[in-house]
């Protein structure tokens, strides 16, 4: 037999049934024992080799699939083309017959049909579920995903004839379905189905549950594009009134259709900014709340300008109102009763009405872009929030790490833990936490009051202190930080929060507020409280220059601090038991100063040096 047979099937892609014709062939032909035996781990190491092949082609799919859907939300324009693409990919993706996207309906308290692909009934696709019915019913009514190999015959679900007579004349037999979920609010579900038995493994739940993901935040942002459209209708409206007016009405409807088309073909903050400055003739700069400058900005802008229109910018955030100042005006963006930040133009000439209302409606356009923005930001935050609780709180093991490498996280990488206090602003601290965890490709989120932060490959002290700088810069107040690992998985993550959790209740406790630390930082506090107690570590943490130099010149300083200690610190007591004259002991101690550093035997680090002398026995050191 040639051995590259099974490396030809390997190249064609060839069914693992296939991988038997060599072996075959060889015992027709009455090849002896050692060949059939070669040939048998020849098969299965490629069939070995076929599986982790699969395995890859089936996450590269999955991941092109996510960022598809990622790239189609980036580009929204028909939610139901979003919607119908992410349910055909789930499908695909898991392989399954139908698949199918519900919504709810607060009014009539049920869920009817939004998608479905694969699909033959009539039926099937107009029913509606009331909820806690059938699967679809209990998974919106509970928030949990549920998974049924055979339906007819599970019992956790409340059969009705409606429910069971559309999937009987579908034909369906296994049915998986996770919720659609914005914040803790269940607005749908999304199902992949079999017509015959199969059941759904946990890796199927997390990749339907991260397309459920995408399609909240399509759902999402179709009611935060219809409000802009909404705006823009206004704009348009505008326009057409403006138009049978002055030369300068004509100007401000040719902006709001520029506005209009800009927002439709996805611009940014920058370019509204940009398009209106043209229009008025001057220059526009995007702020925030605080007046600092979030677009347009020139480097040639003198800073006595910039200076002066965000004072300007700042009275308009105060008091929600349009304001003029020297060559300034300031539009405040408004988002319901939220100000968001101002649309500031620079410009000599004063404007008039139709002007204004070109800025105060550029305001507008800019406000629905950063609710839009925030809006993605916040649904990717919750997503990777969610994630850390179940880490943390060691819920779904099987699934965490796929759903991680689904959010872009490695959770076998080194991770160092923070946990904080919270302090000032809380969400103001929220935000800061998740925009710093995300910066560092780790995880953030909000547990038992306290902010917990896992960051990869960070050394744990350098993280504890690069989260209390940026927090204290976020919420103007000292932060104080216990930190942990490096850790490694789930449950060591999880080990982790708790030790560093300890660590900033004894900094509390402590009165030491606004510092970091871990257990090494906390001496013999931290022996105890740390989970591995490592007892060598301590010991050498306090004596270790000590026991070094007993080890190198046979001296036996050692001996000679426990002697001092029995003998309540008398010199006189102390030669007498090493045999040995008073000033020897005088010089011996001197040596340890040396050593130690001054004040090792004054009472805050005598019961350290102590009780490292103890530990130090009971090693057999």
């Amino acid at each position: 037999m040639r051995g590259t047979e099974y490396l030809e099937l390997l190249a064609r892609d060839a069914s693992p049934v296939e991988f038997e014709g060599p072996l075959l062939a060889a015992r027709t032909a009455g090849a002896d024992a050692e060949t059939v035996e070669r040939l048998e781990r020849a098969k299965t190491l490629a069939l070995q080799v076929r599986s982790v092949l699969e395995s890859r082609r089936r996450r590269e799919t999955e991941l092109t699939a996510l960022f598809e859907t990622a790239s189609d939300l980036a580009s929204l324009t028909d939610v139901d083309a979003v919607l119908e693409a992410i349910v055909r990919r789930s499908r695909q993706l898991l392989g399954s017959d139908v698949a199918y996207l519900s919504l709810n309906d607060e009014e009539a308290g049920d869920t009817y049909m939004r998608v479905t692909v694969g699909c033959s009934s009539d039926l099937f696709r107009a029913v509606r579920l009331p909820m806690g019915a059938g699967l679809g019913g209990l998974v919106a009514q509970t928030a949990t995903p549920y998974a049924s190999a055979t339906y007819f015959q599970d019992e956790r679900f409340n059969h009705t004839d409606g429910i069971d007579s559309a999937v009987a004349d579908e034909g369906i037999t296994s049915i998986v379905g996770v919720p659609l979920l914005l914040g803790r609010r269940v607005i749908g579900v999304l199902y992949a189905a079999n017509r015959t038995v199969r059941p759904f493994g946990r890796s199927d739940i997390a990749l339907l549950s991260s397309f459920a993901a995408h399609a909240a935040i399509a759902l999402d942002n179709a009611r935060l594009l219809s409000e802009t459209q909404l705006a823009l209708d206004d704009l348009r409206v505008a326009s057409e009134e403006l138009r049978e007016r002055t030369t300068s009405v004509e100007r401000a409807a040719d902006a709001h259709d520029r506005l209009l088309e800009l927002v439709l073909q996805g611009g940014s903050v920058d370019d509204v900014a940009r398009e209106v400055g043209e229009v008025l003739g001057g220059d526009v700069v995007t702020v925030g709340q605080d007046g600092t400058p979030l677009s347009g900005t020139d480097e040639a802008t003198p800073a006595a300008v910039c200076e002066r229109h965000a004072e300007v910018a700042r009275v308009a955030v105060t008091t929600s109102r349009t304001r003029t100042g020297e060559g300034v005006v300031a539009a405040p963006v408004l988002a319901g009763g939220e100000t968001l930040g101002a649309l500031v133009l620079l410009r000599d000439e004063p404007l008039d009405e139709a002007d204004r209302r070109i800025l105060e409606r550029a305001a507008l356009v800019t406000a629905l872009q950063l609710l839009f923005r925030r809006s993605v930001a916040a649904a990717e935050e919750r997503l990777r929030g969610e994630l850390l609780d179940d880490v943390l709180l060691g819920r779904d093991p099987q699934g965490l790490r796929e759903r991680a490498r689904l959010a872009g996280a490695d959770l076998d990488a080194p991770h160092a833990v923070v946990v904080t206090e919270v302090v000032g602003d809380r969400s103001r601290a929220v935000q800061a936490a998740a925009f710093l965890a995300g910066g560092h490709g780790g995880l953030s989120t909000l547990q038992e009051g306290h902010l917990v932060l896992i960051l990869p490959r960070t050394d744990p002290r350098e993280a504890a202190r690069t989260v209390s700088a940026e927090l204290r810069r976020a919420t103007g107040q000292p932060v104080t930080a216990g930190t942990a690992g490096p850790a490694r998985g789930p449950a060591e993550i999880a080990s982790a929060r708790a030790e560093a959790a300890r660590c900033l209740q004894t900094l509390l406790v402590l009165g030491r507020r606004g510092e970091v630390a871990g257990v090494e930082d906390l001496g013999f506090v931290g022996l105890l409280l740390g989970e591995d107690r490592d007892v060598p570590a301590y010991v050498a943490s306090v004596l270790g220059p000590v026991l070094d130099y007993d080890a190198q010149r046979g001296t036996a300083l050692v001996g000679t601090l426990r002697t001092y200690f029995a003998q309540g610190g008398n010199l006189s007591r102390t030669g007498s038991a090493l045999h040995v004259h008073a000033n020897t002991v005088t010089q011996r101690l001197e040596r340890i100063t040396n050593l130690l550093g001054e004040g090792w035997n004054a009472p805050e680090r005598q019961l350290e040096v102590q009780l490292a002398l103890r530990l130090h026995a009971l090693l057999g050191d």
